[in-house]
């Protein structure tokens, strides 16, 4: 007599295949039927997005039909004097201005930033009380206190304060006076805008210079120390170069300012500025909105030139630190060289 297997178990010996082998159970599990279907993705709406988009737009084209229907502008007359020579001579010393004023800045808030962090609470107190002035009082006035310092004294001198006393105690007549300049010299137009910026913009550069010093670890120094470095040593060549990462931005930022802070000059006055030309001109001529109009142009287009160099001079700067193909660069380049 033969056994049947009870009834759901296959008629086939353990280990054996079936009819269809060890492919069964997966041709069974990816069959067409039972396969999920695939996810139909629907991007997300952003009906916002499009009506701020429509929006902007319309206005765009409000703005380009005013300035081409507008017959307030006057374009010939504008081109035909923005470039005239006066206005060129302008645009160099408005330039010059700047750069000096930069250079005498960042070196004012080099020297403030270290007195600032420098343990003696004199010289801390002294940065202290420099930033804050220069900081609170508005540029235009410091420029016009600037343009005034001949009230002061006929003779900016320096020398020992306080000589005529120190002298009568002795029973000595004369002064201890030396290397002075005429206040008219020192009070020109010229030289009263540069000192107005480059103690103002000082001020700020302090600030600016000792933040990105506080942003390196106090680890770099104390290091830099422990290999026989002197403080001011292992400032320059450990902490600054790290610093600058921080210090660059921020200082592109007030190089714009400050070429548009030039403008200011006018309260001096000085009448080799770019915006004095051009107020001049509008002045004369009767004409003042389509000169104004061009210091627009000339202002955005000085300051488009300096946003290009400051957005390579960040690039350089902030390789190793924000790019994740300079970062994998160098792993590689280290990666090669241990090997």
């Amino acid at each position: 007599m033969t056994a049947t297997p009870p009834s759901g178990i296959p008629d086939t010996p353990p280990g054996a295949a079936g009819p269809s082998g060890a492919d069964a159970p997966t041709t069974a599990a990816t069959s067409p039927a039972e396969r999920p279907e695939p996810i139909r993705a629907v991007p997300a709406r952003h009906p916002g997005q499009w009506i701020a988009a429509a929006v902007s737009l319309v206005l765009a084209a409000m703005f380009v039909h005013m300035l081409v229907t507008n017959p307030a502008f006057h374009w010939h007359f504008m081109v035909s004097n923005m470039f005239r020579k006066p206005v060129l001579e302008g645009a160099r010393t408005t330039i010059l201005i700047t750069i000096l004023s930069m250079i005498i800045g960042v070196l004012i808030g080099i020297v403030v930033a270290v007195m600032r962090l420098s343990p003696n609470r004199l010289l801390a107190a002294f940065a202290w009380i420099y930033a804050w002035v220069f900081r609170a009082v508005p540029r235009y006035v410091l420029l016009i206190v600037a343009g005034n310092l001949g009230v002061l004294y006929r003779r900016f001198e320096g020398g020992v304060p306080f000589d005529w006393l120190i002298l009568r105690a002795f029973g000595v007549s004369g002064h201890l006076r030396f290397a002075g300049v005429d206040s008219k010299t020192l009070a020109s137009g010229f030289m009263a805008g540069l000192i107005g910026l480059s103690l103002s913009e000082g001020a700020y550069m302090a600030e600016i210079v000792r933040a990105g010093i506080k942003s390196v670890d106090t680890g770099q120094t104390e290091a830099a120390q422990a290999l026989g470095m002197t403080r001011s040593l292992a400032l320059r060549r450990i902490v600054l170069p790290q610093a600058l990462r921080v210090i660059v931005p921020p200082t592109g930022n007030e190089t714009i300012a400050m070429l548009k802070d030039t403008s200011l000059l006018m309260g001096v006055p000085i009448s080799i500025e770019l915006f004095f030309q051009l107020e001049a001109i509008g002045a004369r001529t009767f004409f003042l909105f389509p000169m104004l109009v061009a210091a627009c142009l000339w202002y955005l287009a000085m300051t488009s030139i300096l946003m290009v160099g400051q957005h390579f001079l960040e690039r350089r700067f902030e390789r190793g630190f924000s790019d994740p193909s300079a970062r994998a660069r160098l792993r590689l380049k280290g990666g090669m060289g241990g090997a």
